[in-house]
């Protein structure tokens, strides 16, 4: 139903954190990364197709989920992956599909003209083939340096990084949200993380994180591990307030709440869950709904409420307190954002280190650098040389 805005008018009173979505950026080494990105106020997608009368930051009207605002709780941006830009790229790359004796046999052809197997591998190269073979090399690269270092990575250890990643988006609602604008599918990201964990794995052993160090971060943050006051409700929505009467007639006499919803109401995101709406906080709602809302004792169902959007009947199911979180409580989960903080910092040294220790070979990359390193002699040089004579 009903987060204000949930689908309609939320970007009319949305203060406006900027929406971003998981991408692949470059880094300093040219290797392709993904960065996963927590969200500090994590969007409820679950309320798909509501009736706009919530006001969810980042929602808007269509079926797409919103993508949640991207300050990061536990600074995942530090997480490398390779990038699979197109599995026909990733096959050229590794093996080419033709031999020299037969690159010029046609792939497709345009009114008889024929466009062949080496003008489509060129085109593959030229689209990213340098990014995706240095991200390939980095791959490699790092699982020579876990090897060293007796790392492993196991199904546990991927299913722990997905556990960390929802916790820190909010919930697996604005978790699915993110890949889901980003194209991607969970079994998309698992195929990435090895290479994040065993980075990971390398560079945690050099952080040391203090008890000062946490006592800092808490207090500068201690907002944010603060809760506010929750319900959960579900609701009914009609137009009238005839018709919220009539309905509120057959919950006297015994009437199952979840199934008029299902028959009744105009909120066609919760209708099918009953009404429920999930967990809120006041300022989730329209002021109409939490004012009353807000009131109710868990099992209570209100009278006809009026908002713009017609008339609710409210029945709070659930009911959270306000709750501050104390340095104690939070000291473990303090503790494993530094880490990711440092580890993101050590990332990129690590890397360029270790490439440049390396003895790495690119037939890609490797031509433009001695082309850059051997310059046309000057023509001061060449009247030198000419006076010489």
């Amino acid at each position: 139903m009903d987060k204000k805005d949930l689908n309609g008018n939320e970007n009319l009173e949305n203060n406006g954190t900027p929406e971003e979505e998981l991408n692949t950026t470059e880094n300093t080494n040219e290797v392709n990364e993904v960065e996963v990105v927590a969200a500090e106020e994590p969007v409820n997608t679950t309320k798909e197709d509501s009736v706009p009368v919530m006001n969810k930051v980042g929602s808007n009207n269509n079926t797409t989920p919103p993508a949640p605002p991207v300050t990061p709780k536990g600074n995942k941006g530090w997480m490398i992956a390779s990038v699979v830009l197109a599995a026909a790229l990733i096959i050229v790359l590794i093996k080419p599909p033709f031999q020299k004796d037969d690159s010029s046999t046609a792939v497709a052809s345009v009114n008889g003209t024929n466009i062949t197997k080496e003008q489509l591998y060129d085109k593959l190269i030229e689209a990213g083939g340098e990014s995706t073979l240095q991200a390939m090399i980095t791959t490699e690269l790092v699982d020579q340096e876990a090897k060293k270092a007796n790392v492993t990575v196991t199904d546990e250890d991927i299913n722990a990084e997905l556990e960390d990643l929802k916790a820190q988006f909010g919930g697996e609602a604005a978790f699915n949200a993110a890949l889901q604008q980003s194209s991607m599918t969970v079994d998309d990201l698992k195929k990435q993380m090895p290479l994040q964990v065993k980075l990971r794995k390398i560079l945690e052993p050099q952080v040391t994180i203090t008890d000062q160090e946490i006592k800092d971060y808490y207090e500068a943050n201690k907002a944010t591990f603060n809760e506010e006051e929750q319900v959960r409700a579900s609701h009914i929505l009609v137009e009238t307030k005839e018709e919220a009467d009539a309905i509120l007639k057959q919950l006297k006499d015994g009437a199952d709440f979840a199934e008029l919803a299902k028959e009744k109401s105009s909120d066609t995101g919760s209708k099918a869950n009953g009404g429920d709406l999930d967990f809120f906080k006041r300022g989730d709602m329209v002021a109409e709904f939490s004012d009353v809302a807000f009131k109710l004792k868990v099992g209570e169902t209100s009278g006809a409420v009026k908002s713009d959007y017609g008339y609710h009947i409210i029945k709070v199911t659930d009911h959270k307190d306000a709750k501050n979180y104390t340095l104690e409580e939070k000291k473990d989960e303090i503790k494993k954002t530094l880490v990711s903080q440092k580890v993101s910092t050590l990332s990129t040294t690590w890397l360029s280190d270790t490439t440049a220790k390396a003895k790495i070979t690119n037939s890609l990359t490797d031509a433009k650098k001695e082309a850059t390193a051997s310059p046309e002699p000057s023509a001061s040089a060449e009247a030198g040389t000419e006076s010489a004579k």
